[in-house]
């Protein structure tokens, strides 16, 4: 492990890598193992594998695949990745009924992924499955739904989704509901309707963590004034240094450091850069232009778009980039109030410079520590700030105990 991580430092830093640095990131990973607040690997397994979990060999390296992962069991150990939350997102554009049996395709993808691979993943629930299976060296496996529009407008859904396993709700994904906006799209609520807000007070009673990646800043701020428990942002940046809409503002950062819940940084470099994001959406217009695929790269890159690549060669986003972010929302929300959601597997293959997979995490880590940050902060960030805002969702269910369930039905979203 040692020698892994001094390879994963020097790809971070010009300079040879110091052993004591190296030495010290393996300590704060074996006592604080990175708990991930985000990973599309089951979508990626159903669009590009058909959803035969049992046929793709998370044992080895996925990155060299037909359609290359960038999650494999290898590479979690590599990471330091004690847990992880397996996103079980499908497209918003599937709606109704049918969004409710897809979700469920996806928990079965998430759960038999787990089953497949016994001796290196466990299901978890709480913070304290999380401790018990990462203390024994395997990573616990935990479940988020990305997007209200998955319980189809019924509260009665979204308690089945728990019941299964679910530990978060994001809001929203890209797309607006009724009862609750979206950062990347024209506003229907202004926030939250009242059924938003039964959707809150009932991810808090039974104890799923509301998401507020994703939502705009309306509904964020809305959440955050109804919220009998901490949130988390489970794969989102800060907007003050790259302005995409779905990174998140100072004055909302402060709230959410106030509410006790945790920001997730997210690898993808067009949350991370402007420059990278400009880049990229540039290659999309001409990729339409000449008629090819605008997700591919490198060797995989359609031949008319090589030209354009050549002359627009792609900006540099280095894991001190990274760095800089997670930073940022340490001094706006506090060293408590920041995690890691790396949203691997769900930005086609990008990633920072040393942070390509999930195996990305020791480099940062070590950047902040030449930064200044002790150990207690490093822990707190790879897994120590989540798992005390899921304790603290654990006791806000507890103290619900005897609140008979919502059995509301959204009235402006159904037929």
């Amino acid at each position: 492990m040692i020698f892994a991580l001094l390879l994963a430092v020097q790809a971070a830093s010009a300079a040879s890598p110091d052993p004591r640095l190296v030495a010290r990131i393996e300590r704060v990973l074996a006592r604080n193992p990175v708990v991930d607040g985000h990973n599309d690997l089951a979508w990626e397994l159903r669009k590009n594998h058909g959803g035969r979990v049992e046929a793709v060999d998370l044992s080895r390296d996925t990155s060299a695949l037909g359609f290359p992962l960038q999650t494999d069991l290898p590479r979690l150990r590599k990471g330091g990745v004690g847990g992880q939350f397996w996103s079980v997102w499908i497209p918003n554009t599937v709606t109704g009924p049918r969004a409710v049996e897809m979700t469920l395709e996806q928990i079965d993808v998430v759960r038999r992924l787990v089953a497949v691979n016994p001796r290196s993943l466990e299901l978890a629930v709480t913070a304290a499955d999380i401790r018990r299976i990462a203390g024994g060296g395997r990573t616990a496996s935990l479940i988020g739904v990305e997007g209200g529009h998955q319980i189809d407008g019924r509260l009665s859904v979204l308690r089945q989704y728990r019941a299964l396993g679910v530990g978060y709700m994001t809001l929203t994904h890209g797309r607006s509901l009724a009862w609750a906006d979206s950062s990347t799209d024209a506003p229907i609520s202004g926030g939250l309707t009242p059924f938003g807000a039964q959707v809150v007070a009932e991810m808090n009673r039974i104890g799923m963590i509301v998401d507020v990646s994703h939502v705009s800043d309306a509904t964020m701020r809305a959440v955050l004034g109804v919220t009998r428990a901490p949130v988390i942002a489970s794969h989102s940046n800060a907007r003050a240094l790259a302005g995409a809409p779905r990174n998140i503002p100072d004055d909302l950062l402060r709230l959410i450091g106030a509410n006790g819940g945790v920001v997730m940084a997210n690898m993808y470099p067009a949350f991370l850069s402007d420059a990278w994001r400009a880049w990229n959406t540039a290659r999309g217009v001409e990729a339409e232009r000449l008629g090819v695929p605008s997700d591919l790269h490198g060797a995989r890159t359609p031949a008319s778009l090589t030209t354009w690549d050549r002359a627009h060669p792609e900006p540099r986003v280095a894991v001190a980039t990274v760095a800089n972010h997670v930073e940022h929302i340490a001094r706006v929300a506090g060293r408590g109030a920041v995690g890691l959601g790396g949203d691997y597997d769900g930005i086609g293959g990008h990633g920072p410079e040393g942070m390509k997979g999930v195996d990305g995490y020791p480099p940062l880590l070590a950047e902040l520590a030449r930064r200044g940050w002790s150990d207690a902060d490093l822990g707190g960030l790879a897994s120590g700030n989540i798992l005390r805002v899921m304790e603290a969702v654990e006791r806000v269910a507890a103290a619900s105990r005897g609140t008979p369930p919502n059995d509301a039905v959204d009235p402006l979203s159904r037929p």
